[in-house]
């Protein structure tokens, strides 16, 4: 090869290395015994292909089966026909969990064992409060009594058995 080819073509292949390294601006130039396979750096600091892969999902967690629910425990014969005539009474008239209690229980009323008539007296559908105010009103519509007299025979234990408190609150709510 003559020196002047030589020459040309040194040249030429300068020219090249300094227009790609003009092209590059700044860039680092790889290696020439590195391969290079990575990516170009992101104009985004702090961002490359590994942060924006989406993120595994994270497995779904096993589903949490609710506890079945504790079945209602079955009534006995007893203790349903108590809970009925507890609600027959709570609906019929004015009474208190005491005056219920006795009217269940008495000889001279239903005659139930006393646990069925306390498990009736505790799960009636009764606002012992109403029932009071409901008890208050019949007092009043059969003769007249004072604000002390009405409260008195609403909470007394010879009479309907309220507490002073559901009582009092009675006689406040049919104006005395």
């Amino acid at each position: 090869m003559s020196k002047t080819k030589w020459f040309i073509g040194a040249g030429a292949a300068l020219a090249l290395v300094i227009a790609i390294g003009a092209a590059s601006e700044g860039e680092e130039s790889p290696d020439a015994s590195t391969p290079t396979t990575s990516a170009p750096e992101s104009p985004f600091p702090g961002t490359d292909e590994a942060s924006e892969a989406a993120p595994e999902p994270e497995p779904e967690p096993e589903p949490v089966e609710a506890p079945e629910p504790e079945p209602e425990p079955e009534l006995t014969v007893a203790q349903e026909n108590a809970l009925q005539s507890a609600q027959s009474y709570v609906d019929m008239a004015g009474f208190s969990k005491k005056g219920l209690l006795q009217q269940l229980t008495s000889e001279y009323g239903e005659g139930y064992d006393r646990a069925d008539a306390v498990f009736a007296v505790q799960n009636v559908d009764a606002d012992w409060k109403a029932e009071a105010v409901e008890s208050a009103k019949s007092y009043l519509e059969m003769t007249s009594f004072s604000r002390s007299g009405l409260i008195q025979q609403l909470s007394s234990p010879h009479g309907d058995q309220f507490t002073r408190a559901q009582a009092e609150y009675a006689v406040s709510k049919v104006g005395l």
